[in-house]
């Protein structure tokens, strides 16, 4: 609303998880991550190195998810953290507790659990 969306998002995405994809383990990432397909396990950034999350409508995430950005457009069936901002879009659909510093909910996006402000950004 006051801020610009552009420099929200990281732009590039170094890792992509493809629709027919299965990942069973946890993934760290560093960068840009875009998950089209399905991970089983956790999704988490080292840290120390702020990295973006892009959650597909296809993409389905059963494990907890900590990144300093995310967008969901997706299904995850666990907790998500974002130190810096979370963007659920229209389809996205999330069992679990959600914490957050920067909160933007689209409608018809869906959380089954608790919402958890973050008072500071964590570097």
């Amino acid at each position: 609303m006051f801020f610009k969306r552009s420099d929200r998002v990281q732009n590039t995405i170094d890792t992509l998880v493809g629709v027919d994809t299965k990942i069973e383990g946890n993934v760290c990432f560093s960068g840009g991550l875009r998950v089209d397909g399905t991970v089983q396990g956790a999704v988490t950034e080292p840290n120390g190195s702020p990295s973006t999350l892009i959650l597909s409508e296809h993409g389905r995430i059963e494990g907890a998810v900590t990144a300093s950005k995310l967008v969901i457009n997706g299904t995850v069936i666990g907790p998500i953290k974002a130190n810096q901002f979370i963007e659920l879009q229209t389809k996205a659909r999330v069992t679990g507790d959600v914490y957050y510093n920067s909160l933007e909910m689209h409608t018809g996006a869906v959380i089954e659990g608790k919402l958890v402000y973050l008072d500071e950004p964590q570097v």
